[in-house]
């Protein structure tokens, strides 16, 4: 299970017009997800945004938090806590923070944009190193690339077939190409009902986690909001799902398709 938080965290977030009147989120929005690793309920991931100021520039501060209940903690402990603060008016990152123990492998990062020099330093606490990395003015950390997306595709603009890019630095690996493929609509059925989600595949790394690039699939729901309802991934052992289980401060009507 080492990192599903993060593979969590990193899809959790996607949807539309983050900056606009008909924004698909807002400070207050809390979701929470029960995550199952085979028959086990394994975990609990939640997502709350929240509103701060860096330098006087009002942003968002993100926080997504995960960690094994039950049963599951016995074989496997997870604590995870991801943190991003991004501009409220044009949603560049500012403070990117992954602190993680994932059954004793921990890791615990931050970094720094700095868009007037457009370079980051990534502080890797643990290890008492710092890296330093040239950035564009598109790059996005791990969380805000998802709200940048929130921002800036609508449903309507989105092809069948055709993937999303986005340059993203979240480790001391650097800068990365991040893709996402539009597979469609389908209609899940949820504890709230049946809900209209696009369903996406996004590519990831495959090997120590998963167990191959096309390995995670990805519904949010069809409507203003464009919350996560349900990912699946299959891991280098075992698979995953993640549904959602929770949610407050919603800006928008939640649309359950009625029978």
């Amino acid at each position: 299970m080492r990192n599903i938080c993060f593979a969590l965290v990193a899809l959790i977030t996607f949807s539309v017009n983050a900056q606009k009147d008909n924004s698909a989120f807002a400070v207050g929005e809390w979701l929470r997800f029960r995550i199952h690793y085979g028959i086990l309920n394994a975990s609990y991931a939640t997502l709350h945004v929240k509103s701060d100021t860096m330098n006087g520039v009002p942003v968002y501060h993100v926080v997504g938090n995960g960690k094994t209940t039950g049963f599951a903690s016995i074989f496997f402990k997870v604590d995870d806590t991801y943190e991003s603060y991004f501009g409220m008016q044009d949603g560049k990152p500012y403070k990117f923070i992954r602190k993680i123990d994932e059954g004793g492998y921990t890791k615990d990062i931050e970094i720094n944009f700095d868009h007037s020099d457009h370079s980051a330093e990534l502080n890797d606490k643990k290890n008492n190193k710092k890296f330093n990395f040239a950035i564009n003015n598109d790059i996005q950390d791990l969380v805000s690339a998802f709200y940048f997306l929130r921002s800036n595709y609508k449903a309507e603009d989105l092809v069948v077939g055709k993937s999303i890019e986005l340059n993203m630095l979240y480790d001391d690996d650097g800068v990365f190409k991040f893709k996402l493929k539009y597979l469609g609509t389908e209609v899940l059925k949820t504890k709230y009902g049946k809900v209209e989600c696009l369903k996406f595949r996004p590519y990831v790394q495959s090997g120590r986690v998963f167990k191959e690039q096309e390995s995670l699939a990805l519904w949010v729901s069809n409507d203003l909001n464009k919350i996560p309802i349900r990912i699946k991934a299959d891991l280098a052992v075992g698979s995953v799902k993640a549904d959602l289980d929770g949610y407050n401060g919603l800006k928008n009507q939640f649309k359950i398709i009625m029978d």
